[in-house]
């Protein structure tokens, strides 16, 4: 399987590289920028795992997620935010956003699972880890989130859920519907713009608030998340 992995810290980068080759036998190459990720890219017939961080100088992860998925679709995405893991409100299980410190046996395990998805599959994230990577990196923007045929949209105001929205419904109900549906495909647009504030509460209660109402209507089934 081809990794790459996208580090403006060329040591720190060089660290994640050195746990690929030493743990895994899969080829794995290390650029600085979403640039210089590009320019791989289109130099390069196959990429199965990108690794990158959410964001730095000349990066923007969740862009060039996007990008980079355009020219090798199927591609599968691990993200490194910069905020430290102890700001987490929730954990989720079988993560693909790795704070600082990294957890090395959780990324190796997640690399593990990348190379288990058939060709073309969906790059699925747990919905709660969207939308805390996105809230506690302070984006601002939109994120469309998508399972199956269904859609909805969250805006966001310096890392604030300031309004949702689905088919059915807006504000703190369409939050509460998007969390339903807890496996998830995202695309971020940076320059979207709220067309009106529905929610005021801060994100981690909402976010909290939409995961304990879940868990009382599906007792029975594993939440796969924890506060």
């Amino acid at each position: 399987m081809q990794l790459l992995i996208v580090h403006h810290d060329a040591e720190m980068g060089g660290q994640l590289v050195q746990m690929v080759r030493d743990y895994t036998a899969h080829d794995c190459d290390l650029v600085g920028s979403d640039d210089a990720a590009i320019n791989w890219g289109r130099r390069r017939s196959h990429c199965a795992l990108l690794l990158t961080q959410v964001e730095d100088d000349g990066i923007d992860g969740l862009v060039l997620g996007g990008s980079l998925s355009e020219i090798f679709p199927g591609l599968q995405t691990l993200f490194l935010p910069a905020y430290p893991a102890l700001a987490r409100r929730l954990e989720v299980a079988d993560t693909k956003v790795f704070p600082e410190p990294i957890d090395g046996e959780g990324l190796l395990a997640a690399i593990a699972r990348a190379e288990t998805a058939s060709a073309g599959a969906p790059d699925l994230f747990h919905v709660v880890d969207v939308l805390q990577m996105c809230c506690l990196s302070r984006r601002d923007g939109a994120v469309q989130i998508v399972q199956g045929k269904q859609s909805g949209i969250f805006f966001l105001r310096d890392g604030a859920i300031v309004h949702a929205e689905t088919a059915a419904a807006r504000g703190n109900e369409a939050l509460f519907e998007i969390i339903a549906w807890k496996f998830v495909e995202f695309a971020y647009d940076r320059t979207f713009r709220p067309p009106v504030e529905t929610i005021t509460i801060p994100w981690d209660e909402a976010l909290i608030e939409a995961v304990t109402q879940r868990k009382q209507q599906e007792p029975a089934q594993a939440p796969g998340w924890r506060a």
